[in-house]
């Protein structure tokens, strides 16, 4: 998978497990509704790593524990 659908599917994982909307994610992070629905519509490319520090501070992680993920393997990622 490309590295921006890894990085979408595990923000959609943590809003699950933790039981938050995309707006509740706002409101935790400060990063706008309309950036985390540019990243989840792809319509950027790619994610400002000061966007995803801001995604994980919202879900009060490290950008470690965002990326210590199966879907972050080397050979699960073909960008």
């Amino acid at each position: 998978m490309k590295l921006e659908d890894a990085v979408i599917l595990r923000i959609e994982k943590l809003c699950l497990e933790r039981n938050m909307t995309k707006y509740d994610l706002f409101k935790a992070s400060g990063v706008p509704q309309s950036t985390l629905t540019s990243i989840k519509k792809k319509r950027s490319g790619s994610v400002k790593v000061s966007t995803l520090y801001g995604i994980c501070e919202g879900f009060n992680i490290s950008l470690e524990e965002f990326f210590h993920s199966p879907l972050f393997k080397r050979e699960n990622i073909i960008d």
